[in-house]
């Protein structure tokens, strides 16, 4: 990816201590409200954080160590999410929620040792071993999905930041076909992205490897326009793509939703 931040860390600091604000103050009833995850409710979508936070801080402590894990080898992501949600067993809300405030001290606190020319170590994610600059944008990009499919259906607006938008959209953009890199029917080729609230817009040159490059507005290869926050919420399958994204868009997108199982 083109136009890396210094500290990938601040971002996902914020928001993950923002949700923990937000979920302090629900009362039970509302811990209880389903949420836009099929089949889960807020209590759940919290339990799957906490799971996939310890994933996340083993991750970024073995890669900043040069022992990459290798935990992902055969994890199903239409499948395995629920099985661990489960194993977790009847346990309360409120112990729900202290596991994910210590997952998020030991997930933040792992990030928060990292500096310089660490960020592009090797480190394992759901899209193989990449920099752990790229394991924060899927740890961000994650929860602020989450966040949202927590706060939708209970009225909440949550804040929009800028930094968050930004590193969310560029790696939701990416995941996709790169979850589907070299498969039989799989999209290949240049796309655009356009996006306001905030600003940017960036090239997706997606073949055996996908690449985010910064665009300085000479492309002219099918582009997806929206708002920000509108565009990752596309992608992330959590509605449906903008009334004018091309045919190509559309194709690229089926790749996240063939990993996930989902129509």
């Amino acid at each position: 990816m083109d136009g890396i931040v210094p500290d990938p860390g601040l971002a996902v600091t914020r928001q993950r201590r923002r949700m923990e604000q937000v979920l302090v103050g629900l009362s039970p009833e509302a811990w209880a409200c389903p949420s836009r995850c099929d089949g889960w409710s807020v209590r759940d979508v919290v339990a799957h954080l906490a799971t996939v936070n310890q994933f996340f801080e083993a991750s970024v402590r073995a890669g900043r160590a040069g022992t990459p894990t290798k935990m992902l080898a055969s994890f199903d992501p239409a499948a395995d999410p629920d099985l661990l949600v489960e194993s977790l067993g009847p346990i309360s809300t409120n112990e729900v929620f202290e596991m994910f405030v210590a997952s998020n001290d030991g997930f933040l606190g792992a990030v928060a040792e990292m500096s310089g020319d660490e960020w592009s170590l090797l480190a394992e994610s759901p899209a193989g071993h990449v920099g752990i600059d790229r394991v924060v944008d899927h740890a961000l990009w994650d929860s602020w999905v989450h966040e949202r499919d927590i706060a939708v259906p209970l009225g909440l607006v949550m804040e929009e930041e800028a930094d968050e938008l930004a590193a969310c959209l560029r790696y939701v953009a990416a995941i996709g076909p790169a979850l589907n890199a070299g498969k039989l029917g799989s999209f290949s080729g240049s796309l655009t992205v356009m996006a306001t609230d905030p600003d940017m817009q960036f090239i997706l040159e997606v073949g055996e490897a996908v690449a985010v490059k910064e665009d300085a507005g000479a492309s002219s290869g099918p582009c997806l326009r929206g708002t920000a926050a509108d565009l990752i919420e596309a992608l992330s399958l959590r509605s449906a793509p903008p009334a004018d994204a091309p045919s190509d868009w559309l194709l690229m997108m089926a790749g996240l939703a063939a990993a996930f199982a989902a129509e």
